[in-house]
C-alpha cells in the first residue's frame, strides 16, 4: 500500500529531515552533557531555530559572532540579542543570560568567604568571575583578617566603559567598621588592558596612605581583565 504524502503534515516532515547530530537534548540523553559542543548546549535552551536554519546553527552563529565566547554573549544585554538573532525573542534572551549568569555563579562558589588570599593570583581568581564580565568599570574592596582570609568583599564604585571615579573615604569606610587587618583593592579594566593608568596610580597611592594612618594592610591592588590577564601592583613593586 502506497503512502500518501499529502496525510504528512509540514511539521512532522520537518522533524524528520533534522538530523539526529541536531537534536541536542537526545545527545545529552544517549553521552551525557559533557558530550555536547557549546552550540549544542547552547541550543538545549534556545529551544528551536527558525525557517531554513536549524537551532544548533543558530547558536553557532551567535557564538561566531562573539568569536565563540560566552562573556560576550554575556555582555550583549537582552535587546541586541533580540535585535541580531531572528528566532530570539525576549523570553529567549532572558534564559540565555540567566544560563550565564548561573554558570558565572557557579564558578564564584569554588571560593567561599573563608578561601585564604595566598598570591595574587589567589586574588585574581576571587575576582575574575565577580569582575571580568562587566562591561564597565567597578571599584571592589576585598576585607582580610590577620591569616589573609576573606572577611567581606563590596563594591565601592561603578562608572563608564573607561574608567570609575573612587572616594578614599568609601574604600576605606567598611574595612574600618569591619575591623579588618589588611585590604585588596580591585577594579577591572573592560578594554581588557591590563597596564594601570596615571589615576590608578594615584589613588593606589592615596589608599595606600589612607591605610597607613589607620594601621590596616594593603595588601595588594589587582586590575582584573579576561583570560588570565591582571595586573598586581604588588607583584609589580608598586605598593
Amino acid at each position: 500500500m502506497y503512502s500518501n504524502d499529502s496525510d504528512k503534515s509540514p511539521s512532522r516532515a520537518l522533524k524528520n529531515l533534522v538530523a539526529e547530530n541536531d537534536r541536542p537534548r537526545e545527545k545529552a540523553k544517549a553521552q551525557g552533557f559533557g558530550a555536547l559542543t557549546t552550540p549544542e548546549l547552547l541550543a538545549i535552551i534556545v529551544g528551536s531555530g527558525s525557517v531554513g536554519e536549524s537551532v544548533t546553527d543558530l547558536c553557532q552563529r551567535i557564538l561566531r559572532d562573539n568569536d565563540d565566547k560566552l562573556y560576550r554573549m554575556a555582555r550583549m544585554g537582552i535587546r541586541d540579542l533580540v535585535k541580531n538573532y531572528r528566532g530570539i525573542g525576549e523570553v529567549k534572551a532572558i534564559e540565555i543570560l540567566a544560563a550565564l549568569e548561573l554558570g558565572r555563579r557557579y564558578h564564584m562558589e569554588k571560593f567561599d568567604d573563608a578561601c585564604q588570599i595566598r598570591s595574587s593570583n589567589d586574588a585574581y581568581q576571587y575576582l575574575r568571575s565577580r569582575m571580568e564580565h562587566l562591561p564597565h568599570e567597578e571599584m571592589h574592596v576585598v576585607l582580610l583578617d590577620r591569616a589573609k582570609r576573606i572577611m567581606h568583599h563590596e563594591r565601592v564604585s561603578s562608572g563608564g566603559t573607561a574608567m570609575t571615579v573612587a572616594d578614599v573615604k568609601m574604600i576605606m569606610k567598611p574595612a574600618i567598621e569591619r575591623l579588618a587587618d589588611g585590604i585588596i583593592l580591585a577594579h577591572n579594566h573592560p578594554s581588557d588592558t591590563p597596564r594601570p593608568s596615571g589615576m590608578d596610580n594615584s589613588l593606589t597611592s592615596n589608599v595606600k596612605q589612607a591605610c597607613k594612618v589607620m594601621g590596616i594592610e594593603l595588601v595588594d591592588h589587582i586590575i582584573v581583565c579576561r583570560a588570565g590577564h591582571y595586573y598586581s601592583y604588588n607583584d609589580n613593586g608598586n605598593l
